[in-house]
Formats: C-alpha cells, structure tokens, sequence
C-alpha cells in the first residue's frame, strides 16, 4: 500500500519553526512521507502567522495555494492566523481542517473526523481562557547542529501594535524536567547548539507559583526549596546537560535582566553572549504609545548591564518606524538613541496596521512612502554599525560551528556562528557535492595539515582535515567579508 504523502510550510517565527518540527515527526511517526512543498501531495499543512497584515496574506495565499496543486488533498490551516480567523476559513472551500494554537496534537484526530464524515473540522479553543501548555516535543533538529527548544508560550504585555497576545493566550510555561528530558534527547542524537525560545520567553514561569506547583511540588520537577522557577533557573538545568555544547536564547524583553539574572547567565560557561533585545523605539513618547512598559533609559541600563557581566555580548534588536503618531523630531530621537547604543544587527520593521490592535484606531497614521524613508535611513546605519562591530574581532581566534556550505562571490566557503552569533566563513576545498573538508592554517609554514584531528575524523589530503557539520573549529578572523561575515581560517578542531 502507497504511503501517505504530506507537505508542510511555515510562516512566522522560530516557535511556529518548532511547532511545525514536532507536526512533521507525529505525521511521520503516524506512518506519512513527508515530501517537499509541490504539486502531488495528499495532506497540505500551513502553519500561518499573524503578526502583521501582510502575514495575514501570505498565510491565505499559501492555502490556496496548497489546493491549487492538488484539488483531492487535505489542505489543513493550523496556528495563529487559524486561530484568529478560525470563522472564515471554515467557510473557505479551499480549505478543510483548521487547527487552533494549543490544539496540533490533535491532527491526526482530525484527519480521522473528516475522512469518516467528509465534513470540515475546526480544532480550536478559547485560547485566552486556558492555563494549559500543549505537551509538544521533538526528538531530532532538522538543523542538525542546531535545535530550537520552545519552553514558554503566551504573552501578557498587550503591546498596542501586537495581535499575538489574542492569537497565542495568556503566560504558559512548560515544566523544567520535560524541557530537560527532549533537550537530552536531542544530545543524544547529536545537537550540540541549542535555543531557548518562547513566544514571550522571558515570563517563563510567572505562572508556577513560588517554588513550583505548591500542590504537587514533589512530583513535579518544579522547585521544592521556595525558590522561583524562573528563566535563570531553566537556563541552569539545560547547562547541566553532557553533550550541549552551547545554550542561546530567543528574543527577550528587557524588563527581564535584573542584576541577579545577568550575572547568574554570566555563570553558566554554556550560555552563549549573545542578546537579543526588542527595542521597538528609543523614544519615550513612541514607547508609551507602544505599551512597552519601559523607557529607553531602562534599556541603556539593561545593555549597560549585560556589558559589564559579559565580554563584549552581541546586543540585537528590532525597530519599529513610522508607528501611528511618530514626529521627525521622534524618529531622530530613535535614530541617535539607536546609534549610541551601537547594536549588533537591527532589524527594521515599518508599522504594519493591523486590523484589531489598539493602534490601528490611533490618529496620525504615518505615510507608507514616510515609513520607508525612515526604515532606509536606520537600515544603511545597521549596516555600517554592524561592519565597524565586526571589524573589531579581526586578529582574534574564536570558536566555530560548522552547520553549511554557501556560495558568497563565486567562492565556496564553510558558513558557521561564534558564540557570539558572529557569521564565520572558512575557505572551503572544492564544490557544494564535495566532503565537508576545512581548508587548513599551516602557521609552521611546513605544509603540515596542522594540528591533528580526532581519531573519527582524519585527513583527507595535506592542507586539508575533514570534518562533519557540528564540530566546533579554532579559527583566526582575518577579515570581514560583504559586511556581513568574518573571514576566518581554521586553526585546530577540539
């Protein structure tokens, strides 16, 4: 009997990456072949997004799309587009199956429901009324090297401009034994590098109460000592880990990082320093109409502060321009706070109106043609602050994860991350189709292939060590390449 065969994409963020990861192993697990994303398939599952309008879009284009290319598959919407527009696409014919947040473990169910009665099935609950954090687990990374780890989902904040807190519901935190039972798993299959990522990750366990679930503490994995269970205790369990070469954390709001959690991450020799904090503005007035919840002088103290506690972190952001009601003389003040703080890499978003946010109601909407001025202007200095960061690292050795081969200029090069998220490139040996093979530094300058490898890995040639994706490599930064990466070469493999 021919397999069942399911295609599945995903729009959005790195929690909806996850869930989409645990979708594909229970559909294998149930017997499916998961095949790429084109004609011919007979289950089609679109996990949709709904952070702005433009989302809202590319979500309906890619189901009809999926139906286009097979009219007699299923074609399923799941996630956060589903969840808030549920209603309509009941009464799409396009599609036939509709799976809230909180509900994609019950796919199979209702790929059962519909084929026994032919009829559409809504999968969804009133996702703001639950205490309930869906058990969803995956036992392997498509990344290899990297796993994306969601602990947290829900947010509180009720940002003017956000429709996540209505798609994805109040603050659910997922228990610190079963974070460390899949992310042990995962070392165990090989993952060296993971990240720690939440729909709001930084209010991870406000839910539980002081020192766990007081009812069944004991039993529960939560803390017995009255202590919180809170994002710094999570980090320390994950840190304890064999095989886990590096721990990274998803975006974080600032209100998060007081002295006591800073210098406790500071303590953990697996937490990688690199920080990504939304600032959404750097003017009090914007961040007042945003809800944010803090002034930009509360984050210069919170980067201040990381920067004491850890050498030289990587501190990223995003930005919003042209949110409703931002004056020339707001956006400059954004544009110089931004520039002082001399972030990383910030991602530029123009305000998106969405239907159903607070802000959409605001007066003093702000011109597309204003909004894309501003976004360039605080793009090209993105751009260069990023180059003057980079260019600081050059001399320096640092450590490397292998993860791909890419083609930058006509020249093929291995393509990893330092702890600090840095993008590394080492000269690559021959082609795409060839093995993963480093090109070596012979700083002895006797045509020795330097230093020598583990037992499991061996040379290939002199000059030149294979390696797999995923071994941690020594190198020396030479340069920096298209203002984006570090040219480096390699100096030994631990």
């Amino acid at each position: 009997m021919k397999k069942q065969t399911a295609a599945l994409h995903n729009l959005g963020c790195k929690v909806n990456a996850y869930e989409l990861e645990a979708v594909r192993q229970l559909l294998e697990g149930s017997g499916y072949e998961i095949v790429p994303f084109a004609p011919g398939a007979d289950l089609y599952v679109i996990n949709t997004c709904t952070v702005t309008s433009i989302a809202d879009k590319k979500s309906r284009q890619m189901l009809h799309r999926a139906k286009k290319m097979n009219p007699d598959a299923l074609v399923v919407a799941m996630g956060c587009y589903a969840q808030i527009n549920g209603d309509s696409l009941t009464k799409d014919p396009a599609i036939d199956i509709v799976i809230g947040n909180n509900k994609r473990m019950e796919l199979l169910q209702a790929i059962q429901a519909h084929q026994e009665s032919g009829e559409k099935q809504d999968a969804r609950i009133n996702i703001n009324q639950t205490k309930i954090y869906e058990p969803l687990e995956i036992t392997r990374s498509s990344e290899h090297t990297r796993a994306f780890i969601k602990v947290q989902d829900g947010c509180n904040q009720f940002c003017t401009y956000c429709m996540i807190p209505y798609a994805r519901g109040r603050v659910r935190s997922r228990r610190p034994e079963d974070v460390v039972r899949e992310v042990t798993k995962l070392a165990e299959n090989g993952t060296r590098e993971v990240v720690i990522t939440g729909i709001h990750v930084c209010s991870y366990g406000q839910d539980f109460e002081a020192g766990g679930l007081s009812a069944s503490a004991a039993d529960s994995g939560l803390r017995t000592d009255g202590q919180k269970t809170d994002l710094l205790y999570l980090l320390q369990q994950v840190n304890k880990i064999p095989g886990i070469d590096r721990i990274r954390l998803g975006s974080l709001e600032p209100t998060v990082m007081t002295e006591e959690t800073a210098a406790g991450m500071a303590r953990l020799e697996k937490l990688c320093p690199h920080f990504h904090l939304s600032l959404q503005s750097g003017c009090d007035a914007t961040l007042a109409r945003m809800n944010r919840g803090y002034t930009a002088a509360e984050y210069r103290g919170i980067v201040e502060l990381l920067r004491r506690e850890f050498d030289r972190p990587s501190i990223t952001t995003d930005v919003i321009v042209g949110f409703p009601g931002e004056t020339a003389e707001e956006f400059e003040e954004s544009r110089k706070f931004i520039d002082d703080i001399s972030f990383y890499e910030t991602h530029i978003f123009p305000y998106s109106r969405r239907a159903g946010t607070r802000a959409a109601a605001f007066p003093d909407q702000i011109p597309e043609t204003v909004k894309k001025e501003r976004a360039l202007i605080l793009r090209e200095l993105g751009d260069a602050k990023r180059a003057a960061w980079l260019q600081q690292y050059t001399g320096e050795t640092a450590e490397v994860l292998p993860e791909e081969k890419i083609q930058v200029k006509g020249k093929w090069y291995w393509r990893g991350h330092t702890p600090r998220y840095q993008e590394a490139l080492l000269p690559a040996d021959g082609g795409s189709a060839d093995p993963a093979v480093f090109r070596n530094a012979d700083p002895a300058g006797s045509g020795s292939a330097g230093p020598a490898a583990s037992g499991n890995i061996g040379a290939s040639a002199a000059g030149s060590t294979l390696i797999a994706a995923g071994v941690p490599v020594q190198v020396k930064i030479l340069d920096v390449l298209e203002k984006q990466y570090l040219l480096c070469e390699k100096h030994e493999i631990f």
